[in-house]
């Protein structure tokens, strides 16, 4: 399941290295492709950007989701969700689409700091490589309902649709923790 942004204004952006991304579009994983020490979480929402430039390098920001409070970004998405849950298309076959309108995401831009960041691939085929990735290193929290909600639209049999734990193959991630920042597990 994603959610793609179109129109002509700009959504947002990254800059790694010195090199700008612009923000495209929302996927979700569940269960989470990314743990952070050996801890596998309900969910990780991948922001896709694209490289400016015009390389087709990707740079992702992963935010991973534990069962707790609840979350104010998915909470405004209840009712087109509950739309796609309705949409009893032939899943595989075709899509269900729903135009979300205005969505407002600065309760994803809750910053936290530190993150992780390692050069990887995609976890879906093609698996392309030389993507940059960034899984941020405070764990976020959702309702077990909001969960469920996302989770709806999908036929039983797809609603697990993440990549197995992968091992490093000599990639090096990098912790980056700048003073004040705030994790959510143990160092």
């Amino acid at each position: 399941m994603q959610m793609t942004f179109t129109g002509k204004g700009k959504v947002g952006s990254v800059s790694i290295g010195g090199k700008s991304f612009s923000f495209k579009k929302l996927q979700w994983r569940t269960p989470s492709e990314h743990t952070i020490n050996g801890k596998r979480h309900p969910l990780e929402v991948q922001l896709v950007h694209e490289s400016d430039a015009g390389t087709g390098e990707l740079a992702i920001i992963a935010i991973l989701y534990k069962i707790g409070a609840l979350d104010s970004f998915y909470f405004q998405l209840k009712r087109e969700l509950a739309e796609l849950a309705a949409d009893r298309c032939n899943y595989g076959v075709e899509d269900a689409q729903s135009p979300m309108g205005l969505v407002h995401l600065r309760s994803l831009q809750k910053r936290t700091g530190s993150y992780f960041r390692y050069m990887g691939s995609l976890t879906a085929p093609p698996c392309t490589e030389n993507v940059y990735w960034n899984v941020l290193g405070k764990v976020r929290q959702m309702t077990k309902e909001q969960l469920d909600m996302l989770l709806a639209p999908l036929p039983p049999a797809a609603r697990q649709n993440a990549r197995p734990v992968q091992p490093l193959n000599g990639r090096v991630v990098t912790f980056y923790n700048p003073p004040n920042s705030t994790i959510s597990f143990p160092m």
